[in-house]
């Protein structure tokens, strides 16, 4: 059955399936954008995480000067206001408010602004993920760095934070798939992602249901496929040829992540 001078097919399977056939470039354009925006906002999200994290970190020495300690107290303030920010608001807020905010100052597109704002969001839930890791590790080997003379940014560097990754390996990997579906709400400010397409292909065929029947199932091949991808990465950083577990403490087992093999 068809809608009268539609050419769509009035079921719900036939009228997706037409549409898809259609107006697959348009849907597949938007994954890419998607992807593109997720991927980026989640290394830099990683990298701002891990220097947020390792300030909330900081370890008071006797040995600190006056100085000092008022500059890792404010650095610390710092973080933490940045974290309860940006976790507070919701991040379609924060993509408005910025977008239009520094727009004439910065002369972004919004692309560019997407994957700065997704990149600052990240960043605040990263921060704490990488913290989570980085208090797992046992006071120990702090010490342990601390004896063989390196000092608080060596031994975060080069034993800490090594191991904290890797036990938040799988929280890293669901920020990732996070926000996936997250960038739909760079919508508003009309990145041309997978949603803002979507919402484009319904009010071309006024068909919505069927449109994002199409979405859903584009969105869970995208989820899908990373969340197996990440499984297989935490497999092989389990097996005995991957990185070193967290029981691995001396920097030279850090070579770029990369346990090597012993020979007899």
């Amino acid at each position: 059955m068809f809608f009268l001078g539609s050419g769509i097919p009035a079921d719900l399977l036939g009228g997706s399936l037409y549409i898809y056939q259609r107006y697959a470039p348009l849907f597949w354009a938007g994954a890419r954008t998607t992807l593109l925006i997720s991927l980026s906002a989640t290394v830099i999200g990683l990298i701002i995480g891990l220097f947020v994290a390792s300030i909330r970190n900081i370890r008071f020495t006797p040995k600190d000067s006056l100085i000092s300690k008022i500059t890792k107290r404010l650095l610390w303030v710092l973080a933490t206001i940045y974290i309860e920010v940006f976790r507070g608001t919701p991040m379609m807020v924060q993509a408005v408010f910025m977008y239009h905010g520094l727009r004439q100052y910065l002369m972004w597109t919004p692309i560019q602004a997407g994957i700065f704002i997704v990149s600052v969001n990240t960043g605040a839930y990263m921060a704490e993920i990488i913290r989570a890791g980085i208090q797992s590790i046992d006071d120990g080997q702090y010490e342990a760095a601390r004896s063989i003379g390196m000092n608080n940014r060596q031994s975060m560097i080069k034993i800490i934070l090594p191991q904290a990754i890797r036990n938040a390996f799988p929280a890293i990997g669901n920020e990732f798939v996070v926000n996936i579906k997250d960038t739909s709400v760079l919508n508003v400010i009309s990145v041309t992602e997978l949603f803002f397409q979507s919402n484009s292909v319904a009010g071309i065929v006024f068909r919505y249901r069927d449109t994002f029947l199409v979405t859903a199932l584009i969105y869970l091949i995208l989820t899908f496929t990373t969340t197996q991808i990440l499984r297989y990465i935490e497999r092989k950083l389990d097996s005995p040829k991957g990185v070193g577990g967290a029981s691995q403490s001396m920097p030279g087992n850090f070579p770029f992540l990369k346990r090597k093999e012993l020979k007899a």
